[in-house]
């Protein structure tokens, strides 16, 4: 387990690693990248607001028990972005729910990175988690992130309306369609 009861996942190429507030710096570079914000900011985010960001993260692990995690290249030892579970406090309309969500900076993408951090934290979530369904969201814009969602077995529950007006797609993976995904792989 990592900090807070937040677990550490290691899969072949990643590790998803609680956040801490020493990864500021590194976090701002890549927060800085205005694609790797472009859904839903269609900007960068500035260093004081990855700062706050960072201070919201850590919070929501010990208000939420959940929380997204620094993603670092195991090679490397780089962070190339974040990945995990989360509770989506923006969309409340679909609450009570935990999220899985990705972002990855520009040099990472396209890589398999997304649907590999992604399976390790459904497989957390479902297992060591509990949890009995876990959506992710995206813009239909951003048709890279939806392939991956439906790679990883998620189907459309609803579309309704973001904090900024922009369409979100809702998908959904029950607990028992993702045992019967992972028996069949």
């Amino acid at each position: 387990m990592g900090r807070r009861g937040i677990p550490t996942l290691t899969t072949e190429r990643l590790v998803l690693r609680p956040f801490v507030a020493a990864d500021l710096d590194e976090l701002a570079v890549i927060h800085a990248e205005e694609s790797f914000w472009w859904y839903p900011r269609r900007a960068a985010m500035s260093a004081e607001e990855t700062r706050g960001f960072l201070t919201t993260v850590m919070q929501r692990y010990e208000d939420d028990g959940f929380g997204i995690e620094a993603l670092t290249d195991r090679a490397s030892g780089r962070m190339i972005g974040w990945a995990g579970l989360a509770v989506p406090h923006f969309l409340p309309e679909i609450l009570p729910a935990v999220e899985v969500g990705w972002r990855l900076s520009g040099p990472s993408r396209g890589k398999g990175f997304a649907t590999e951090a992604g399976r390790a934290a459904l497989e957390y979530g479902f297992t060591d988690g509990g949890l009995d369904c876990i959506v992710s969201l995206y813009e239909p814009e951003n048709a890279a992130s939806g392939r991956v969602m439906e790679r990883l077995g998620f189907t459309h529950r609803l579309s309704t309306d973001g904090p900024r007006g922009e369409e979100v797609a809702v998908m959904e993976l029950p607990r028992d369609r993702w045992e019967a995904r992972r028996v069949h792989r």
